[in-house]
């Protein structure tokens, strides 16, 4: 089949969503530890108040993401200018987003505990949509760079992988800034800093700038070359359009059934402190595993050429879950002595990244199928509210995993440092093995979860193939007139 995509566009397409995922992979967690143990620290505010209604603020946020995701979708479906109806919304969305992600670090200095707790809720609340006004429409190019659905799925594989590595480049860049704050500013002066989040908000600021710059290299560089419907199509039949497609339905649904599957990254940052022995070996703790998640990826794109998605995905959920009940036995066999239980933890860490190689991949190369089912079906083609449908399920899942997760913090028995010198506090055992059941053993019971839905998921052999070609035919790109359609 004939391609239309320069190589570099298969590049600058994953630098894209290396940029985003640098900042939006880095927020939610570090936000999380920003608010609870940093924002207002040195006041009179209860650190308790902050710690009970965390779960709140992020839920609260997740739920407004969850409503943008819809109405962004049906807007990014409804967009017409010369850029296309994609690009112009990460091009031109990218420097406010990039504004609101830095406002987050920089809190109100505030007694009052009502301002503080306002505060957390409009700028997270706020983040949350410009987030969703740049990620959902990078998201769905996928689906339109190329009408050849091999090279579209090849170039979604690469990108996702350079997605993969952005989610991890947070954690890099704030060792690295650590470790030059400790050289130009001495350990002790460095370690008063540390107390106050100061090597949070300048890698925060790196990550804002890294991502400007490289969404502004894909917005340049790439183009969109399937073809968008005239038709008007109205709000109500739009929503219909996703949400009764049983395959879309069916790959949205897999992020509510294993929403709590992410809880693990609010105590990654607790799991390197008091369990490996530094705040510095999170990314230690999570770059196997976002080196697991890359090689994953690969695994997985190759998997795609010998099975359907429906297998790979399967299969991958399956070892997923069995890796993680395989790190928490290891961890409790061995023991909390970060000296002896660091290497091993770190080795398993990265056969526990192979999975999400699956759920970072898979998903979006389904949904670039349904995209083509929908328009088979109705002659409509919708990848805006597609990708949106698909959206507002993981909004709504990360609203309940950034609810789930703080409460499952405060279950664990977790204490917060009020020495403003003092980063974090002594934990005791028992707070330390829930700490442990939160990264592995609950996040395996809802990887389970997500596997449900796909089994009823059909869209794959025989009748993908039929899909594909009778749209080339409709399309008028069909190999034997490809040259004479591109020249129109």
């Amino acid at each position: 089949m004939k391609k239309y995509m320069k190589k570099s566009e298969v590049w600058t397409y994953g630098i894209g969503l290396f940029g985003v995922a640098l900042l939006t992979g880095w927020m939610p967690d570090y936000t999380y530890t920003f608010f609870n143990d940093f924002a207002f620290k040195g006041t009179s505010i209860n650190p308790e108040t902050i710690t009970g209604v965390l779960a709140l603020v992020f839920g609260a946020a997740g739920i407004v993401g969850a409503a943008c995701e819809l109405i962004i979708g049906i807007l990014v479906d409804r967009t017409r200018t010369k850029w296309g109806k994609i690009r112009p919304w990460f091009g031109f969305g990218v420097i406010p987003l990039a504004v609101i992600a830095f406002l987050v670090f920089l809190p109100p200095k505030t007694n009052n505990p009502t301002v503080a707790i306002g505060w957390m809720f409009v700028i997270y609340a706020l983040y949350t949509a410009a987030s969703c006004a740049v990620e959902s429409p990078c998201n769905c190019f996928g689906a339109c760079c190329t009408p050849n659905p091999q090279e579209r799925g090849d170039a979604i594989s690469i990108a996702s992988i350079f997605r993969s590595v952005g989610q991890s480049g947070g954690m890099a860049i704030i060792f690295v800034v650590g470790a030059l704050m400790k050289l130009t500013m001495g350990k002790q002066q460095y370690k008063t800093a540390e107390g106050q989040g100061l090597d949070l908000v300048i890698s925060t600021a790196i990550c804002v700038l890294g991502c400007v710059l490289f969404v502004m290299i894909f917005f340049f560089n790439n183009r969109e070359r399937v073809p968008y419907t005239a038709e008007k199509v109205s709000l109500l039949e739009s929503l219909k359009f996703v949400f009764t497609n049983k395959n879309l339905l069916m790959v949205s649904l897999t992020k509510f059934t294993g929403f709590g599957r992410g809880v693990y990254s609010t105590v990654s940052l607790y799991i390197a402190v008091y369990l490996l022995g530094s705040k510095d070996l999170k990314l230690g703790l999570l770059l196997p595993m976002g080196i697991g998640t890359a090689v994953g990826m690969l695994i997985v794109k190759k998997l795609l050429k010998m099975w359907d998605t429906r297998k790979v995905y399967i299969v991958c959920c399956l070892y997923g879950a069995a890796s993680l009940g395989v790190l928490y036995v290891l961890s409790k066999i061995i023991g909390f002595n970060p000296s002896v239980l660091m290497i091993p933890f770190l080795i398993v860490n990265f056969f526990v990244g192979l999975q999400h190689g699956n759920t970072n991949l898979t998903p979006n190369v389904m949904i670039a199928d349904c995209v083509d089912e929908i328009e088979w079906k109705t002659g409509k083609r919708q990848e805006g509210l597609c990708y949106a449908g698909y959206g507002f399920f993981a909004k709504v899942a990360a609203a309940l995993t950034k609810s789930f997760g703080p409460a499952l913090v405060l279950w664990s028995g977790y204490k917060v440092s009020t020495d403003i010198n003092v980063a974090y506090a002594t934990q005791t055992t028992d707070t330390l093995n829930k700490l442990l059941m939160i990264y592995t053993l609950i996040p395996a019971i809802f990887v389970i979860g997500q596997m449900l839905p796909i089994l009823f998921y059909d869209l794959t052999g025989e009748k993908k193939e039929r899909i594909t070609r009778e749209l080339q035919e409709r399309r008028g790109l069909s190999e034997t007139n490809a040259s004479t359609a591109e020249e129109a």
